[in-house]
């Protein structure tokens, strides 16, 4: 019984440190093909084979409904500890080459998340991308700012220019 109390402890902190958890089931998958998936996601989440009860007590306390009615069969839980785009590609990644790997839904920012909302994460640029595309964005439009402000004084100089050479045609 301290053995479970411990497990369920544990996965409650796991629940509340994720920045995401999704949920798959691994049925048929080789040991082999559950390194694969924890090696290729390594850097950004841990991949936790888990008992569907101690975790769905875990997410309650934890404050997470989520996973009530999916924690069914053999469940793995994936702890997503900062950016959920570059691991929810990979699970997609994997899924496609070993359809085995099911990924059943998942809880972000205080939101359950459908099969077909995975997808779409994975879909996503991740945050590095999106963050070098609007510092591009940003400074394109301040080039354009500049050019916009250049542009009436480079106008009103060649005017200038334009009349100085008419006066000096007229004077000739």
């Amino acid at each position: 019984m301290a053995n479970k109390e411990a497990a369920v402890a544990e996965l409650t902190e796991e629940f509340r440190s994720s920045s995401a958890v999704l949920l798959t089931e691994y049925r048929g998958l080789t040991v082999a093909d559950l390194k694969k998936i924890r090696d290729s996601i390594r850097e950004n989440a841990t991949f936790s084979v888990v008992k569907n009860t101690l975790a769905k007590i875990a997410a309650k306390e934890a404050g997470i409904d989520a996973f009530d009615d999916a924690l069914a069969g053999p469940s793995a839980l994936v702890f997503v500890h900062g950016d959920v785009v570059p691991v929810a590609k990979a699970l997609r990644d994997f899924s496609k080459e070993n359809p085995l790997l099911v990924l059943k839904n998942g809880y972000f920012d205080g939101a359950a998340l459908t099969p077909e909302d995975v997808q779409k994460l994975a879909d996503l640029e991740t945050r590095e991308v999106l963050l070098a595309k609007l510092a591009g964005a940003f400074k394109a439009s301040l080039f354009g700012a500049a050019y916009l402000f250049n542009a009436p004084l480079s106008q009103a100089a060649r005017a200038v220019d334009a009349l100085r050479q008419k006066k000096e045609e007229a004077e000739a």
